[in-house]
């Protein structure tokens, strides 16, 4: 065998392995890209950009679809002429706090205006009814149940 054959077979031999590490390396990207969309329960985002604060009554409780949660506890609050959604937290957290919303009730809340189906909603980090202060996200916008257990 001459000095070219082994030098040929050589370079087969290490361009074999970089192809498929070539090859695999978008694979791994879009794995780690998946990971995150795992974590996405197709509910609308937090945005620190957008919260806001209002005061209002609420006016009616209602469950709701809510990404992948079909158990979500939405407000809707009468504030002066205006009428708000605001999503509040799944129904098995709500229960484990042992939290109830009743219409008539006075709260403020702050969280973040955002477009859900083409209307605005609040998402709840932090509502206020009368001594009680009740938090949902904590200060980044993160909900603080679990999306999957609702708890």
């Amino acid at each position: 065998m001459s000095l070219g054959a082994k030098h040929s077979i050589l370079q087969r031999g290490t361009i074999r392995p970089l192809l498929v590490g070539l090859f695999l390396l978008p694979c791994l990207t879009s794995g780690f890209s998946q990971d995150a969309s795992k974590t996405d329960h197709g509910a609308p985002q937090y945005d620190l950009r957008t919260e806001t604060k209002t005061k209002g009554i609420i006016d009616e409780v209602k469950l709701l679809a809510l990404g992948s949660r079909k158990d979500f506890v939405q407000l809707v609050v009468k504030s002066g002429e205006e009428k708000l959604p605001i999503y509040i937290c799944p129904k098995p957290f709500q229960d484990e706090m042992g939290i109830t919303f009743t219409k008539g009730d006075e709260i403020a809340v702050t969280g973040s205006k955002v477009k859900q189906e083409e209307v605005n909603v609040i998402l709840a980090r932090e509502l206020v009814r009368g001594t009680d202060t009740l938090m949902f996200r904590d200060d980044k916008g993160k909900a603080v149940w679990d999306w999957r257990t609702g708890k």
